[in-house]
Parts: structure tokens; sequence; C-alpha cells
């Protein structure tokens, strides 16, 4: 499996062979260092943890410091479950990717801040007829029996975004290897800046 972390420039356009416009995500892709190797034998399960830009040393721990050693102060590390088989200190770059592959992105979704039923979910309201008065927008009842607990997962107001979200099956556009670019099709999850994560479609088209 291919993989590699990457920071969300800005979303762009480009035109394909048809003529058609393509809006495309433009991120910065690797390069990353490989900084430990996990196999079946010494940890039960093949995987290869990747480091990816640069963070100040007084903003990393002690055992950080310990486990990267001569490899520098990564910004972000991540774990990458892979059968193939890594070296710790070797590089990934943008170029492990090639236009066409179809890969899943993961990252953060934007945060909305506390938002109530009827736009978190979708929920109708009210109508503003007969007494309703200040109730158009409420959730009404959470409860499904006299004095019960509220059932788990029921869909109340909260929090809303900044939430894990998988984008899957979807296009590399285009890779520039040299200046560490990679444009994919569509949007991906977050804002300018944020991390994502882009690894080989686990259920391609």
């Amino acid at each position: 499996m291919k993989f590699i972390i990457a920071k969300k420039i800005e979303m762009s356009q480009e035109f394909g062979p048809d003529g058609n416009v393509i809006p495309v995500t433009v991120l910065e892709a690797g390069p990353v260092v490989v900084t430990q190797v996990k196999t079946v034998e010494s940890d039960g399960y093949p995987a290869v943890q990747v480091g990816f830009g640069t963070r100040k040393e007084k903003h990393v721990s002690k055992p950080v410091k310990g486990h990267l050693k001569d490899l520098g102060l990564f910004a972000v590390l991540k774990e990458f479950r892979s059968p193939d088989s890594y070296e710790r200190g070797q590089k990934i770059s943008a170029d492990v990717f090639a236009a066409g592959d179809t890969v899943d992105v993961i990252g953060t979704s934007i945060g909305r801040g506390y938002a109530g039923v009827v736009k978190r979910h979708g929920f109708k309201g009210k109508r503003a007829t007969h007494g309703t008065k200040d109730q158009l927008r409420k959730s009404g009842s959470i409860g499904s029996k006299r004095q019960g607990p509220v059932a788990p997962g029921k869909r109340m107001a909260g929090h809303m975004g900044a939430a894990q979200v998988t984008v899957k099956n979807i296009e590399v556009v285009s890779v520039d290897a040299a200046a560490n670019r990679m444009k994919i099709r569509g949007a991906v999850p977050g804002s300018r800046g944020a991390i994502v994560f882009i690894q080989t479609a686990r259920n391609s088209k």
C-alpha cells in the first residue's frame, strides 16, 4: 500500500483533455521519513510510522526525541498499516503516486462550533402557529420512556464539525515530485494548512 502525509495549500482548477474544467485541491505532499517499522514478529502487525514537517525542539517531549534520535524533529507522526518492506530513515516523496491513481484522503473537517438540531442534523423544526412561540427550532422530547435515560447516539444539539472524515476513491490529477506538489480531484477535509493523510484506496471503483 502506498501512502504519504500532505498539507492542504488551496483549491484550484485544471482543464482536462476534453476541455472540461476539473476542480482540484493542491497539496504539499511529503517528503516523509520512515521513523519506525513494525513487523508481525515484533509488534503483532505490519505497519510503518512516518514523520512530516518540522517542529521546534522545545515543543517535543524527551521520549519522542529519543524515539526519533538522528532523524530530526517532525511536526506530525502517523502510522500506516502496510505489509510492504521499508527501512528506518527512508524518504518517501510525492512521486510514490502518479496521475490516475485512486486514493483515500483522511483529514479533520472544519469546526463549525455549537449547533442546534436543525443545522446539525437537518431537523424540520416546528410550525410557527398555534402557540409555538419560541420553540421553532427546539429538538423536542429526547426520552423514549417516562424518566428513562437518553438513548446512546440520540441526535441532539452539540459541537459540529472538527471530526475525522475520509473521502474515498478520488483521483490523483497530477504529481510534481520536484516541487512536492500533488493535485487531487475535488475537495478534501479541512481548511488551508490542514494536514491530511493520503493512502491507496482500499475499495477502488
